[in-house]
């Protein structure tokens, strides 16, 4: 479903838009439930001013996809902790029309995912690092508010929460408390996220490429990555046999 996602600016326009738009909006909505469609819906609702005819067949291919699997949705275990876990990622120049990268996270309360984004970011990223640190920042706001959010609901979250990246140099720029040259230009990224380093309430972690579960929401994937991921994420068909 992921794969085929290449769609440019390019083509014959719809007599209709309003059609293709009106699905978009639906599956947008749908998106609050379906983490494994968002990368696809994001990617879609960038040509709502002038959709073509290539990008309503795209649209209908994800509604094929949803209409295999309509018992598929997440599952919340009953038997989890409380501590917050965030994988980060980004697809450095992605954008075939732009170059812009995509930024994506997903936010893990114990083992239920409870919150995902996929969105691309709003400048040119000079080097994939730059990209990194921005998608580290994003999903650095998200678990500071849902920090805030669970102590408004009476939910003690005493240690740090985990925010795993798989960029080593976004990493060790996060570590380094001397800022250089070639870093400048995102020193404002660099300050928040050292600062929340050094308050205790986020501690990142490398984690390996193949682990990288926030890759489903930045990059179409093949299928034998696909679906292992979006299980990976939590996310069950109530019709599978068990």
């Amino acid at each position: 479903m992921e794969r085929g996602l290449k769609l440019s600016d390019k083509g014959t326009l719809l007599k209709e838009p309003n059609r293709y738009r009106r699905l978009i909006g639906r599956l947008i909505y749908l998106t609050v439930s379906r983490p494994d469609i968002t990368y696809a819906v994001h990617v879609l609702s960038r040509f709502m001013h002038q959709p073509r005819k290539d990008h309503i067949k795209a649209a209908l291919r994800v509604v094929r996809y949803l209409k295999k699997a309509l018992g598929q949705g997440l599952f919340f275990s009953s038997n989890s902790d409380f501590r917050l876990r965030a994988y980060c990622d980004s697809d450095w120049a992605g954008c075939p029309l732009t170059r812009r990268s995509t930024t994506g996270y997903c936010v893990f309360l114990g083992s239920s995912l409870i919150s995902w984004r996929s969105k691309r970011q709003k400048t040119v990223s000079l080097s994939s690092a730059e990209a990194e640190y921005s998608a580290m920042t994003g999903a650095c706001c998200e678990l500071t508010w849902l920090r805030h959010l669970l102590r408004d609901l009476g939910i003690s979250h005493q240690d740090s929460a985990l925010l795993y990246c798989d960029n080593k140099a976004a990493l060790q720029i996060a570590a380094n408390p001397v800022f250089q040259e070639r870093t400048r230009h995102i020193e404002m990224d660099c300050h928040f996220i050292r600062d929340k380093i050094q308050d205790g309430s986020v501690t990142t972690r490398h984690v390996d490429f193949a682990h990288q579960l926030a890759d489903i929401l930045t990059k179409p994937l093949g299928k034998e990555i696909f679906v292992p991921m979006v299980r990976k994420l939590g996310v069950q068909d109530i019709h599978s046999p068990t």
